[in-house]
């Protein structure tokens, strides 16, 4: 199809390879949190975390959609009530930003909250103030989800903020550098499909999983 094709054999061959190009041995010197910002990313962070002796959690985050195309994501909400934007998109198709903060606010009431209060016990959001936190995706499509785990991380008082990804168009790197402290990653490509294009097995997870198997 491509030469840009690769594949990773599953989320655990990804996490390994991962960790090939992370500098595990400087990182064991800090303290380290190791946070998942999807679902799937939830097996890659768990091998990570272990590899680091760190600390395992999730973000939680939910797409802002195009009140005109349900598949096309403006922005994105945390379960900080942090909300990014796609603004060259918010411009293409004239989306007011009311309606955006109340699409977010909409999401966060009625999906996020009741998902992280299931998660967590009614507990919040683990405290990042002077914490080295280590974010961590299969793969980006875009990078909006990423950069609201970053501006909530960043929020939330986190020491420094790095990002670890398998893979990511070439794109989006700089955008993710401009903000986060270091960019950790496999494989950029300049002609990015979508990320189960790379994986010869990338299974559904679900949020029952992620809950039945924490910690």
């Amino acid at each position: 199809m491509t030469p840009d094709k690769i594949y990773f054999k599953n989320r655990d061959v990804a996490a390994y390879r991962l960790i090939d190009v992370l500098p595990i041995g400087k990182m064991k010197l800090e303290d380290w949190i190791v946070i998942a910002t999807s679902y799937g990313a939830n097996p890659i962070a768990k091998i990570i975390a272990n590899e680091l002796d760190a600390k395992l959690d999730i973000m939680f985050s939910r797409k802002v959609y195009s009140p005109n195309n349900e598949e096309c994501e403006v922005a994105i909400v945390t379960e900080t009530e942090e909300v990014v934007i796609h603004e060259e998109l918010v411009k293409a198709f004239d989306i007011s930003l009311d309606y955006i903060f109340s699409k977010s606010r909409h999401i966060f009431e009625n999906e996020l909250s009741s998902c992280v209060e299931k998660y967590r016990q009614g507990k919040e959001f683990e405290n990042l103030e002077h914490k080295n936190v280590l974010l961590i995706d299969e793969g980006l499509n875009t990078s909006l989800t990423m950069m609201a785990c970053i501006k909530t991380a960043i929020t939330l008082g986190a020491k420094s903020v790095s990002v670890a990804l398998p893979i990511l168009p070439t794109a989006s790197i700089s955008t993710i550098e401009s903000i986060a402290d270091d960019l950790y990653y496999v494989k950029s490509l300049d002609h990015f499909i979508n990320i189960d294009f790379y994986y010869d097995q990338l299974d559904e997870i679900t949020y029952e999983e992620i809950k039945n198997n924490k910690g």
